[in-house]
């Protein structure tokens, strides 16, 4: 299964939400909290093409977007696909 990395704010309910995707398929992140390390944050942009709002969620090295990209994913049945590719 590829990496799973999530830039996120506690202060951010979409941060909230797609944490939540995550754990309730059982797939295992690593979260990088932009408040507790405000340096972080450039690196999200300079990742995410710009993007500056929380969430910014990677698999391997791709970008998936945000919350709502996240959730469409899993609509199409695309996030598995995603993760094992």
């Amino acid at each position: 299964m590829k990496p799973v990395e999530i830039y996120s704010s506690p202060l951010c309910g979409f941060c909230h939400a797609a944490k939540r995707l995550l754990n309730s398929k059982g797939i295992e992140f690593t979260e990088v909290n932009v408040l507790t390390s405000p340096g972080r944050k450039p690196e999200m942009i300079q990742r995410s093409g710009g993007r500056t709002s929380v969430p910014q969620i990677f698999i391997g090295d791709a970008h998936v977007g945000g919350c709502d990209d996240l959730f469409e994913l899993e609509r199409a049945g695309k996030l598995d696909q995603m993760l094992a590719a």
